[in-house]
């Protein structure tokens, strides 16, 4: 089901003494419709069907909107249009076929000329995210060079019989291998804890490229740059992934499963402005905000402040 945005939750504090140079996301943000300017287009996946298949917490459903609330009262300071598509939503256990119309919304956008940022719900938005963007692609292009960023915990690279938050890359791979792409991927923020050594086995064998969390502090930022921009030199165009449970657990709690460690939102912030720097994002989403294991919002915040730095 395909739900319209519901342009209440874009409520917050108006100044208006101090007019147009005052505004904020509220009073900027418009309803999708076709034939509209090009901009960026806020695109919700409200699913948990992923997570509970990976046996994670689930709550993550609840993320679009809380992400949306969270949004809705910081300063505005862009210039480009900023439309609100509402929410692919995932019924029962149907995860597949929510996957897929997100998946044909992502890429309708793009042929209009929006960028689509995806408000998360689970890490299964990423295939959705990821198959919308390289079929757009394809249809103008034969073998498109798309890069995957990634900054995660996690792989999710794992082999299942049936799609979940953990399956989205490794899928991927294979819609790579079968579309004759070379599979780009980069991930930022690996947990040497919370992955198994299959794990690294099968990035190893995907040729991944990644830097654990205890490589990515400030003391070692240029050369973590450095690893970013000569994987970007790779590629043509950008799918930009937020995980949320890349944040250290005392920054960011609401997630199914917080970091012990993780990437200081101050690194992950300065590395997400720096990708979309590039000029070649054409896609981005934030992922595993669940609001229900959340204290007093603080990672939808977090998630709402990187979201803010991914528009024009």
């Amino acid at each position: 089901m395909t739900v319209i945005a519901d342009m209440q939750v874009w409520t917050g504090r108006t100044d208006a003494a101090e007019g147009q140079s005052a505004l904020r996301w509220h009073q900027w943000v418009q309803p999708y419709a076709q034939q509209q300017a090009s901009g960026t287009t806020l695109l919700g996946f409200a699913c948990d069907e992923g997570v509970r298949r990976n046996q994670g917490r689930t709550g993550a459903r609840q993320g679009p909107q809380a992400l949306r609330k969270a949004l809705a009262n910081l300063a505005w300071h862009g210039s480009a249009p900023v439309y609100d598509a509402g929410d692919v939503c995932c019924e029962s256990d149907q995860l597949e076929s929510a996957q897929q119309r997100y998946a044909t919304r992502v890429t309708e956008l793009l042929g209009q000329g929006h960028r689509p940022l995806g408000l998360g719900g689970g890490h299964e938005i990423a295939l959705a995210s990821f198959t919308g963007l390289a079929d757009h692609l394809r249809s103008q292009e034969s073998a498109p060079k798309l890069g995957i960023l990634n900054f995660d915990a996690h792989f999710d690279l794992r082999f299942a019989a049936q799609s979940s938050s953990g399956t989205p890359f490794l899928q991927i791979a294979e819609y790579c291998q079968a579309a004759g792409m070379d599979f780009e991927y980069c991930c930022l923020g690996v947990s040497e804890h919370n992955n198994t050594q299959s794990l690294f086995d099968q990035a190893a064998r995907l040729n991944v490229r990644y830097l654990l969390d205890r490589q990515m502090q400030g003391w070692n930022l240029a050369a973590v740059e450095a690893f970013l921009q000569a994987f970007l030199s790779r590629v043509d165009h950008l799918y930009m992934t937020v995980c949320l449970d890349v944040l250290p657990a005392n920054q960011a709690p609401g997630v199914s499963a917080p970091s012990a460690h993780g990437v200081d939102l101050m690194v992950v912030e300065h590395l997400v402005r720096l990708a979309k720097a590039s000029g070649k994002l054409r896609l981005a989403d934030i992922a595993e905000l669940n609001p229900s294991l959340d204290q007093d919002n603080r990672t939808a915040r977090i998630g709402a402040r990187l979201l803010a730095s991914m528009v024009d």
